[in-house]
Parts: C-alpha cells; sequence; structure tokens
C-alpha cells in the first residue's frame, strides 16, 4: 500500500518561483522560433523534378483531407467531455477551477492536434525535398532534410506542451495541478483518437498494397501500378507524422502534469516548477540534440549522427538538471522520511530517466536493427516459409518485451529507493528526465516515414538513378530502426507518466476521503475480491483494446485488397501502363474505415474506468490501472520490437539477401511484414495513450467515485446505474464493431468471391 503524503504549506508562488515560470515561458516560445527556422532551412531545399511534384501533392491533399475530416469528427467528442469536466467535482478549488480544467482540456487537445497537423504537414513537404537530394546531391543532404523535417515537430512538442504547463502555473497557481489534470487528459484523449485512426488507415493501405502488390502481382512496393500506393504514402504521415508527435507530445503533457501534481503534494510550490525548470532544459538540450546529428564522413552509417545527437542531448540534459537541482530545489526537507534530501532526490530521479532512455535505445535498436543477431535470424528464418518468419518474429517480441519491462521496472524501483517518503514525485520526475530529450526523439521517429515516403515518391516518379534509390533505401532502413527505437522510449514514458499518475490518483482519494470524514478502510486490500478482478479487468481492456485495433486493420485491409484487384482485373491496360490507376478509391476507403473505426477503443478506454469505479470502488479502480499497466507495458513492447523486426527482416531480403525480391524467402518475410504492421504501427503504439488515458479518467472522478461511495451522500443505486450504462455502452460499440465485415458492396457472396481472385 503507498504511503499517504503531507500536504505543503507553501504551495503558492513566490516571487523568484514566478520569475522561473516566467522565463520557461520565454524557452517554450524560444523552442517555437527554432521550430520556425528549421521550416525555413527544409522549404528553402528543391522539390525535384515535375513528376516528384505531382506525387507530393497528391500525398499532401490526401492526408490533408484525412485531418480535416478527423478533426471534425473529434471535434464533437471534445465539447461531450468539455461539459461533463464542468459537472464533475474537484477535488481543490471552485467553479473557477472546474471551468480553468474544462478550458485547458481544450487547450490540451488543441495542443495534440496542432503538433499532429505540423508534423505531418511539413513531413509531406519534406519528403518530395529528401528524394530530390538524394537525387542531386547524395546521402548527407537527404539525411540532413528528412532529420530536420522531424527537428520541427520536435520543438513543437517541447514548446506547446511547456507552454501549456507554465501558462496554467502563472494562471492558477495553487489550483494549477487540478486544472492541468485536463489540460493532460485533452492531449491524451486526442493523440489516442489520432493513433489508432492514423494507424489504421496507414496498416490498411500498407497490408493491401504488400498482399496484392507484391506477392500476387510480383511488382514493386511503390509501383505506380499499384492503386493503394498513394494510400498508403499518405497513411505514413497520418498514421506515424500525425499520430507519432501527438501521442509523444501528450507524454510529454502528462508526465508534467502528474509532476506538478505530486510536487505539490510533497515539496509546495518549488516542487512545481522544478519539473518546467527541467521541460525548459530538456528543450535546450534537444536543440544541441538537433544541431549535433548532422552526418559526417566519418559515420559508418546512418545511425551514427543520429545517436550521436541523441546522447549529446542526454549529457547536455544531465550537466544542466544537475546545476539547476542545487539551485532551484531546497537542501532539507520536512518530510522525515525522505532518504536523501531534495536536491540529490532531483538530481537522481532525472538520471535515472535519462539513463533509461538510453538503456531502451540501445535495447530496442539491439532487436530491431538489420546488422544485428535478432533481425537476421528472423530473415534467415524465411528461408523455410512464412510460418517460421512468423514464428520467429513473434518469439523475438516476446522476449524483448520481457527486457524492456525489467528495464523499466527497475528504473521505476531505483525512483522509489531514491525518492523514500516522495517517491513518486521521483518517479515523476524520472519521467520527466526521459522526456528531457523529446525533442530528439520525436525528430528520430519522423524521419521514419519521411524517408519512407522519399523513397516511395522517387520509386513512383522512375526519376532516380541507381545511387540514389540505394541512398533511400539505406535512409529508409534507418527510418524503420529510429521509429522503433522511439516507440520503446514512448513506451517507458507512458509507464513512468502512468505510475505517476497512479500516485497522483491516490492522493485525490485521501483528499476526497477526507472531505467526507472518512477513512480507506480496506479499499486497497491485495488479496480482496474486488482488487482481484480489478487487476483482472485491466489487463483484458488492453487485450481487447489491441485486438479492437488489429481487427479493425484486418476490416479495412481486406477492403483496400479488394479494391485493388478490383482494378487490376478491370483495368487490364494497367499492368502495360496504358491505363492510371483510381488512387482515391483506396484513400476514400482507408479514410472510411479509420475514422469509422474510432469510436470503439475510445470508448473502451474512457468508459471502462468509469464502470470499474462506480461499480466496484476506488479500491478496484486502483487496482484496475495497476493491472493495465503492467501489461499494457508488457504488450506494447512485444508488438513493437516483432513488427519492426519483420519490416527489417523485409528490408534485408529485398536488399539481395536468401534470394532477394521474387523469391520464396521475399514472399514469406512479406507476409511477416503484414502482420507486423498493425502490430507495431496501430496496436502496440496506441497502448501508451490508452494506458494515460485510462488514468486520467480515474484521476478525474475520484473525488465523485469517493462522493458516492462513502459518507452521508453514498447513493449506491446511482454508482451501479453509472456502472452498468458505461457497460452496456462499451458492450453496444463491441458488438456493432464485430459486426462489420470485409463486405463491401453487393451481396455477401459476390464480395467473398471477388476478393478470391487474384490479380493478372
Amino acid at each position: 500500500m503507498l504511503e499517504s503524503a503531507p500536504q505543503s504549506a507553501e504551495s503558492a508562488l513566490s516571487g523568484g518561483d514566478t520569475v522561473l515560470v516566467a522565463i520557461v515561458l520565454v524557452v517554450a516560445l524560444a523552442a517555437l522560433g527554432f521550430a520556425a527556422f528549421l521550416v525555413r532551412a527544409v522549404l528553402a531545399a528543391d522539390q525535384g523534378t515535375t513528376t516528384m511534384r505531382d506525387i507530393a501533392r497528391a500525398v499532401q491533399e490526401g492526408a490533408g483531407a484525412y485531418l480535416q475530416r478527423q478533426f471534425r469528427t473529434l471535434a464533437i467528442f471534445a465539447v461531450i467531455v468539455f461539459l461533463l469536466l464542468l459537472a464533475l467535482p474537484v477535488s481543490e478549488g471552485g467553479w473557477g477551477t472546474r471551468l480553468g480544467r474544462a478550458l485547458f482540456f481544450l487547450i490540451g487537445a488543441a495542443f495534440s492536434a496542432t503538433v499532429g497537423f505540423v508534423g505531418m504537414t511539413l513531413a509531406t513537404r519534406a519528403n518530395v525535398r529528401v528524394a530530390a537530394a538524394a537525387r542531386s546531391g547524395g546521402y548527407r543532404p537527404a539525411f540532413r532534410i528528412a532529420y530536420r523535417a522531424g527537428g520541427v515537430c520536435g520543438m513543437f512538442t517541447v514548446g506547446l506542451g511547456l507552454l501549456g504547463a507554465a501558462l496554467a502555473l502563472l494562471l492558477f497557481d495553487e489550483t494549477a495541478p487540478t486544472v492541468l489534470e485536463g489540460f493532460g487528459f485533452g492531449g491524451a484523449l486526442l493523440a489516442m483518437f489520432m493513433r489508432v485512426g492514423g494507424g489504421i488507415f496507414t496498416k490498411a493501405a500498407d497490408v493491401g498494397a504488400d498482399l496484392v502488390g507484391k506477392v500476387e502481382a510480383g511488382i514493386p512496393e511503390d509501383d505506380p501500378r499499384n492503386a493503394a500506393t498513394i494510400a498508403d504514402n499518405v497513411g505514413d504521415n497520418v498514421g506515424d507524422c500525425a499520430g507519432m508527435a501527438a501521442d509523444l507530445f501528450e507524454s510529454y503533457a502528462v508526465t508534467l502534469v502528474a509532476a506538478l501534481i505530486l510536487g505539490q503534494v510533497f515539496f509546495g510550490a518549488v516542487g512545481m516548477v522544478f519539473p518546467l525548470v527541467v521541460a525548459a532544459i530538456g528543450v535546450i538540450a534537444s536543440v544541441v540534440g538537433i544541431l549535433a546529428s548532422n552526418p559526417g564522413k566519418a559515420d559508418r552509417n546512418g545511425l551514427a549522427p543520429i545517436n550521436r545527437g541523441f546522447f549529446t542531448s542526454a549529457v547536455v540534459s544531465l550537466l544542466l538538471v544537475a546545476a539547476a537541482s542545487f539551485t532551484v530545489l531546497p537542501s532539507v526537507s520536512e518530510l522525515q522520511n525522505l532518504s536523501v534530501s531534495p536536491q540529490v532526490l532531483g538530481f537522481l530521479a532525472v538520471l535515472a530517466g535519462i539513463v533509461l532512455a538510453v538503456a531502451i535505445q540501445l535495447l530496442t535498436g539491439y532487436f530491431t536493427e538489420t546488422s544485428r543477431r535478432p533481425v537476421r535470424d528472423v530473415a534467415r528464418s524465411s528461408l523455410t516459409g512464412p510460418a517460421t518468419v512468423v514464428l520467429s518474429g513473434i518469439s523475438l517480441g516476446l522476449e524483448s518485451a520481457v527486457y524492456a519491462a525489467l528495464l523499466i521496472g527497475g528504473a521505476v524501483y531505483v525512483a522509489f529507493l531514491i525518492g523514500g517518503g516522495a517517491a513518486l514525485y521521483a518517479v515523476a520526475l524520472a519521467g520527466c528526465g526521459l522526456l528531457t530529450t523529446a525533442g530528439v526523439i520525436v525528430s528520430m521517429d519522423t524521419f521514419g516515414p519521411v524517408s519512407d515516403n522519399a523513397q516511395g515518391i522517387a520509386e513512383m516518379s522512375g526519376d532516380l538513378d541507381e545511387e540514389g534509390a540505394r541512398t533511400l533505401t539505406d535512409l529508409d532502413a534507418v527510418g524503420n530502426t529510429t521509429k522503433a527505437i522511439t516507440k520503446g522510449i514512448a513506451i517507458a514514458t507512458a509507464v513512468l507518466a502512468a505510475t505517476a499518475l497512479f500516485g497522483s490518483y491516490r492522493a485525490q482519494i485521501d483528499t476526497a476521503l477526507a472531505k467526507a470524514n472518512a477513512t480507506l478502510g480496506d479499499a486497497f486490500n491485495l488479496v480482496s475480491a474486488k482488487t482481484v478482478v480489478g487487476v483482472i479487468v485491466g489487463a483484458a481492456v488492453v487485450f481487447l483494446f489491441s485486438g479492437l485495433a488489429i481487427s479493425a486493420v484486418s476490416r479495412a485491409a481486406g477492403r483496400v485488397v479488394f479494391e485493388v484487384r478490383e482494378q487490376f482485373r478491370t483495368r487490364p491496360g494497367i499492368m502495360d501502363f496504358s491505363e492510371r490507376p483510381d488512387y482515391g478509391a483506396v484513400v476514400d476507403i482507408c479514410t472510411k474505415d479509420s475514422l469509422r473505426e474510432l469510436a470503439t477503443p475510445g470508448l473502451l478506454a474512457v468508459l471502462a474506468p468509469v464502470a470499474v469505479g462506480f461499480g466496484l470502488g476506488y479500491g478496484a479502480l486502483a487496482a484496475y490501472l495497476i493491472g493495465a499497466i503492467a501489461c499494457g507495458t508488457l504488450m506494447a513492447v512485444f508488438l513493437a520490437n516483432s513488427g519492426g523486426a519483420w519490416d527489417n527482416a523485409k528490408k534485408m531480403v529485398e536488399d539481395g539477401q536468401f534470394g532477394g525480391k521474387g523469391s520464396e524467402a521475399h514472399a514469406a518475410t512479406v507476409i511477416g511484414d503484414t502482420v507486423g504492421d498493425p502490430f507495431k504501427d496501430t496496436a502496440g503504439p496506441a497502448i501508451n495513450p490508452l494506458i494515460k488515458v485510462m488514468n486520467l479518467v480515474a484521476l478525474l472522478i475520484a473525488p465523485a467515485v469517493v462522493a458516492l461511495s462513502v459518507g452521508d451522500d453514498a447513493n449506491t443505486p446511482v454508482r451501479t446505474v453509472i456502472a452498468l450504462v458505461a457497460v452496456l455502452i462499451i458492450v453496444g460499440a463491441v458488438v456493432v464493431s464485430k459486426r462489420r465485415s470485409v463486405v463491401v458492396g453487393g451481396a455477401p457472396s459476390e464480395s467473398q468471391e471477388a476478393l478470391t481472385t487474384t490479380a493478372p
């Protein structure tokens, strides 16, 4: 059982604290200014041939149209949640705090959408420039453009996240942590929707394009004769750029929220200010890291400059945080059971987070890089068919999940040992430390889809020589690894943030119980039936969420397969280039399906904690969160690393090993890659915001759950009705989702027959 923390009496900002927060605000604005500088540098590059520009324009239009439709859909959810937040009680403050929390929910959602939109918009303009640079200048200029495009997204992530947190602290002072619950929830909820929607879009197109194009028609991945190619390139941007950018933004915002809440509990105002100072240091370190990532002649491969930028950023962060810890934090604390001074606590906790980021980066790289044994073993298994490819990838993912979970668990344990009486605050600071490199992490992630798109545009246009094609292939392989690494770091961040939020939930329960003059009792008893049920349900929700996401990709990919096969069958001129495929039809299928599939996983994430909390009580809800965090950690790493390994194994075979393109080994790795696509780009990454959304929902409903459970206001019938309504909505959404099929028009038998018609 977690120890209850004392509430600090000095929770209002002093004059010096206000100055520090104002400086942090300036640093946040400077991050946005540096992003503008990078934008100009990217857009100044040449856009290549007319054919390249035409293809890039189609991708830009498709991605922009998708995001506009998605934002219109999500605006309905935002309004509903805004009204619900106004109705829910707050633990501290009155109606002004309620309104602030609801407004900052909208701000968090808007910032998350902005990060996604900016990242996607620049990525769709950088990809053609990377292709043009590979054609005329070679590896170094192409790398520089791709990485700087990612840098824009990274600086928007840290800039807007820090801006929102600093504004809330300046405007609301003592009640800022409660207001920031709304800010974090807005970012997390929108990120989850963008992650799921974008993931379904991109993998439906990718799977459909691979199965019909590569396996059945025997044409290259980005061959212009494949009607799914434009949709595939669009999907890279709405999934990997917009979705991942929003995901990392909400990780950044939610970690700050948890740190501010717990900082106020344990150390008052200075405890709230210090995480913002650490985040501001991260902005400076990220700028240094991005600038240090220029490739040099001595670099052995594309990962060398990326690793140099990451490790440079980590070292700069550590040095500056050491200085900040011993100047911002007090040397002694009123807490009697604090194992070290607050200054040492702050430095060591952030150090633990930075070390965890480095360890996750190295571990994920080992399991997903083409030069390492695990991926080479997966590629070699293609010689015996697709079954062994799938089995080897699954076993790799399962094994790597154990090591990643041990690393993350070790970091949490070290933070607990460091923190003593302020253990949860140390965990939150470890999360802040991990995210001091957030700008570089997002740059690494966006680098992947930009490089992938550049290769697709070059192949579709045919305007690239062999050397240029090799350059883009190398960049794409590096991008696959960086995407896997950033997914691993994002998962670690999600666990630290969720653990800290769990502590915030406990603090909310204590506050609400004190108001009701009630005691905790045995609600957190580990051997009670409700606790066991809560843990099991929490783990089960992660499985159900993952299943829904992968099933949605399967259905949408089926429709894409049907459409591409139909176009090959009814337009025979496509194969000899005398007819042009209808790219827009596939884009439309992916857009409609991805937006239609958003509701079910979203309702599950929001309403499952409501059902458990009101139905079984706040103790069972705490157990539910523990089950979700533990299971989500393992599941997310398993899905991400399996998918990344399958993807790079396919790249190895396409580069000529084990038979090369067109061989049976190639077909086997393509099948493995299509299995891994929804693993690594839909379900796996979406688990990160899922566990944080559920923790934030628990945090928001905690006062209401306690109010209806104890004291004179206890109302079991109302609690039961709320829980039943939540369960019925979830069940109804799942039933509706499962009844959808891959049928596209016509009678089921006709559609099924069409689905089995192979391309000529």
